[in-house]
């Protein structure tokens, strides 16, 4: 699997400084939120909550096809996917991420749903808050069981 572990261990890393550079477009945008009581800043975090959330399962969908030769189908496939990274595939690969981090991306994906199906005025601020108050947490505990994840493919012969 070298280069093609190589090319999905580049892409992982590609992901994650994407993702990163959400930190300070989620901060700023809430605090507009909170100082101003301005709803059009409210659907630019929703919006970069989604993205956040979008790009794990992106990365996800990779390890699915690439390794595991399995994208989950049907209704639930977005959680059946989050569950699948949750574990570890004998004689293929480690878990990639930990049961907590499913735990707490699992809210994300929810609300990656509701930004997906609902309008905008529809968003909850208190729901918002609390994924706010997360991201960074959960943000570095992505990237910290990503990044070694990637080191993993570009060692597995």
């Amino acid at each position: 699997m070298s280069k093609a572990g190589d090319a999905l261990a580049d892409r992982i890393l590609s992901e994650l400084s994407e993702l990163s550079a959400l930190t300070d477009r989620v901060s700023r945008a809430w605090e507009m939120v909170v100082s101003r009581n301005n709803d059009f800043y409210l659907d630019s975090v929703a919006l970069n909550l989604h993205g956040f959330y979008s790009g794990l399962e992106r990365i996800f969908e990779r390890v699915a096809s690439s390794i595991d030769g399995n994208i989950p189908a049907g209704a639930n496939w977005h959680l059946e996917l989050l569950d699948q990274m949750s574990r570890e595939i004998q004689g293929l690969r480690p878990a990639v991420i930990s049961p907590e981090l499913k735990d707490k991306l699992e809210g994300y994906r929810g609300f990656r749903h509701v930004v997906r199906h609902v309008y905008s005025y529809h968003l909850n601020p208190a729901k918002i808050k609390a994924l706010v108050e997360l991201f960074p947490e959960t943000l570095k505990e992505a990237d910290a069981a990503l990044a070694p994840f990637a080191e993993f493919l570009r060692n597995t012969d």
